[in-house]
């Protein structure tokens, strides 16, 4: 088990204990999928009914997995293998779906959330189940970069879909995690559960309440085993987390994390942490697509990310441990560490 799932383990139990005290109708269960820890809790249900439709979750999350994963076989990586042969490939419509809407996702991030740099990712060593410390060669780093690829070299067309830049490697990891939430929130509602909490590794979508008060959950604190701070979450709100310390390897003193700068074709520098918190339709997919692009673009740029992508609610954590946030979330979270300097962001 690697450090960061040790941490997310205990990450879990914690959420478990402040959202379990005491005997009460709590069903959950836990599994391991997307590479990371997954838990479903389900409150005031019978339990063969709560069984049943978590049961139905860990399913789906299993079927998205194997949909997408991006370097081992699956139906992305034959795309991907379309792609290098500037071949078309037909796709089911569900998938047709996700690149569409991630491609439009890509454009309002300005090209920031970019799931078309999958090969600057493999070049970087990160798919992998382990990381070695290992800098890429630098004339194959800059020679991808120099191809650009991005989202709009697609052509989807129904159910075909195509490449005008043989470089395009699919990575789907920033996109997945927020498709799976709300699926899970889809088939629960469809199975008459009305309250229940699902945890993708960080990425936490809400359904009604926890008793008579919301579900409070942690999110996980940059540097330290432990929430950096919680909060309440209401019916619909869902919270994501992206970090230089979920998959990462360090190299005489310097940290190079998974998230690639589409711009430079490196790992991002200078932010250790972005959570985002959203709601409405399709919460689960934006929590997980818009920390990316924030993360990338750090706090000078934030506002072309931001805005556009309609993200209402981010905190980011600086290279120095330092917070920025937004007023409204600011109201809502209790940090764990009363020191920790903070700062609201207009």
């Amino acid at each position: 088990m690697t450090g960061f799932v040790q941490r997310l383990f205990l990450l879990l139990a914690a959420i478990g204990l402040l959202t379990a005290c005491g005997k009460e109708p709590l069903y959950q269960e836990q599994g391991y999928v997307f590479g990371t820890l997954v838990e479903v809790s389900v409150y005031d249900e019978e339990e063969p009914r709560a069984k049943q439709a978590v049961a139905a979750v860990m399913q789906e999350f299993q079927r998205l997995h194997n949909l997408l994963h991006a370097w081992k076989p699956s139906p992305l990586s034959e795309l991907n293998a379309a792609f290098a042969e500037g071949k078309p490939q037909e796709v089911t419509l569900e998938m047709a779906g996700m690149l569409q809407d991630a491609a439009e996702l890509s454009a309002q991030s300005g090209g920031l959330f970019d799931p078309a740099v999958g090969g600057l990712v493999r070049l970087w060593g990160f798919h992998a189940d382990e990381f070695k410390p290992l800098l890429p060669d630098e004339q194959a780093l800059a020679a991808l970069t120099k191809t650009h690829p991005q989202m709009s070299d697609l052509r989807i067309q129904g159910n075909t879909v195509s490449s005008r830049n043989k470089s395009v490697l699919l990575d789907l990891g920033g996109y997945a995690k927020g498709y799976a939430l709300d699926r899970a929130a889809e088939i629960l509602r469809q199975r008459g559960i009305q309250n229940a909490l699902v945890n993708i590794g960080g990425n936490v979508i809400a359904l009604g309440m926890h008793g008579k008060r919301p579900w409070r959950v942690g999110i996980q604190h940059p540097r330290k085993p432990a929430p950096i701070a919680t909060l309440d979450l209401y019916d619909g709100d869902a919270l994501g987390t992206s970090g230089d310390y979920q998959r990462f390897f360090e190299l005489n003193g310097q940290r190079y994390c998974h998230i690639i700068d589409p711009r430079t074709g490196k790992p991002a520098q200078g932010v250790e942490s972005v959570t985002v918190l959203t709601r409405g339709k399709h919460a689960g997919v934006l929590s997980d697509a818009a920390s990316k692009p924030l993360f990338v673009a750090g706090l000078d740029g934030r506002s072309a990310t931001t805005g556009p992508m309609h993200v209402p609610e981010f905190m980011l954590v600086d290279a120095k441990g330092n917070v920025h946030l937004t007023a409204g979330l600011q109201k809502r979270l209790e940090f764990t560490d009363k020191t920790i300097i903070r700062t609201v962001e207009p």
